[in-house]
């Protein structure tokens, strides 16, 4: 993408709050380009940045999603895909790494429920993960349970690739929803109660300092032995995270040694259409790549499922069983991001659907993990 414009560019893309509408601009600043909402910023293999003690700068150039989505974005370094093990444990909580966050952006609109940011976090190439892999984060000051003692570590599941969302392998994106609570008799909010490191995060400034620790995980990790594979990502509000990294991994980043040629299947239940996560991005590999992406949203306020009830996620995985269980049988790996509370209604209709296709919902279970194609992660 440098040769678009020069070796000191960056590409960016900017939404506007209205999630139908796209607008594009060209400027040039001193921080990293978060206009209002930001999905996808796209930067040059040879951005710089300077010192993570001192300010970061970047030269950013925004361009529409029409004019980017010609050409995936080149990412820097390649030795990232040089490691046989995804990297485990770098630092723990003893220890843990002193980021810097770069940028916060709101990315829901004023009708939704709650507030969800999109919190890009430099770590300078010193935490390196793979797509699918958390993020320890411990939020400043003393554990009341603990006095004199730092808090507990809060995972939050990584939404960007091992390349960040600067494409240099020096960021890491979260996707955090702040925790907030209202009492119950007086409906006024308690910020005694309110989620500690979700507000601090949230909170938080460019420039801030934040304590990372990790990477962990491998439940999640992206399969990528065959480029031909069928991959179904089902997730709930900020579960989403993981995916956006694979999504952007498979469709937006020129990676020599992984060149995705099978079929991408998102399932997304949100509240309602302000309360959509990364929708502008998904629904431009949606434009661009039609063979290869399919992306379905569930939207419990907005919409009625067969039965006049709220539209959640099984509903759409119900609509669409017979085609998941042909993909299934056929090896696809399926992946289950977001609230605990999900997963009793997804297993109670798949459940369902494999009796009414004369199948024994547990053996299949059974199966699918022992093959290594069930991916689930909860919270």
């Amino acid at each position: 993408m440098a040769h678009l414009l020069g070796a000191q560019a960056s590409l960016c893309v900017t939404f506007g709050s209205d999630s139908s509408i796209r607008r594009s601009r060209l400027e040039i600043h001193n921080n990293q380009c978060f206009h209002n909402k930001l999905w996808a910023p796209f930067t040059s293999s040879d951005l710089k940045s300077r010192s993570l003690h001192t300010e970061l700068l970047y030269k950013i150039s925004c361009m529409s999603v029409q004019q980017v989505s010609r050409n995936k974005v080149a990412v820097n370094p390649l030795a990232l895909e040089d490691a046989k093990e995804p990297p485990i444990h770098l630092f723990k909580p003893k220890e843990p790494y002193t980021a810097t966050i770069v940028s916060i952006e709101r990315l829901v609109g004023p009708k939704a429920p709650g507030e969800t940011c999109h919190i890009v976090i430099d770590h300078g190439g010193n935490v390196p993960y793979w797509e699918g892999q958390s993020y320890g984060i411990i939020p400043p000051g003393e554990n009341p349970k603990k006095p004199g003692a730092p808090h507990n570590v809060r995972l939050y599941s990584i939404a960007s690739t091992r390349y960040g969302d600067s494409f240099d392998g020096k960021t890491a994106s979260l996707c955090v929803r702040r925790a907030v609570y209202y009492d119950p008799e007086t409906g006024k909010e308690d910020p005694s109660k309110n989620g500690v490191c979700s507000n601090f995060l949230c909170d938080s400034k460019p420039g801030d300092k934040v304590q990372v620790t990790g990477p962990s995980g491998k439940v999640m990790l992206l399969p990528e032995d065959d480029p031909k594979a069928t991959h179904i990502m089902i997730a709930t509000g900020t579960g989403v995270a993981p995916f956006r990294g694979n999504l952007r991994r498979m469709f937006m980043e020129d990676v020599p040694t992984y060149h995705f040629n099978g079929l991408a299947w998102l399932f997304l239940g949100v509240a309602n259409t302000d309360s959509l996560l990364y929708d502008d991005e998904f629904s431009s590999y949606l434009d661009k790549y039609p063979d290869n992406f399919r992306y379905d949203r569930a939207l419990s306020r907005e919409e009625k499922n067969r039965n006049g009830g709220k539209m959640y996620v099984q509903d759409k995985i119900e609509e669409y069983s017979d085609e998941i269980f042909k993909h299934l049988d056929g090896g696809a790996h399926v992946y289950f991001c977001g609230l605990r509370g999900m997963m009793p209604g997804i297993q109670e209709t798949l459940k369902r659907v494999a009796e009414r296709r004369g199948e024994n919902w547990d053996e299949k279970l059974s199966q699918l993990k022992k093959n290594k194609q069930w991916h689930v992660e909860v919270y």
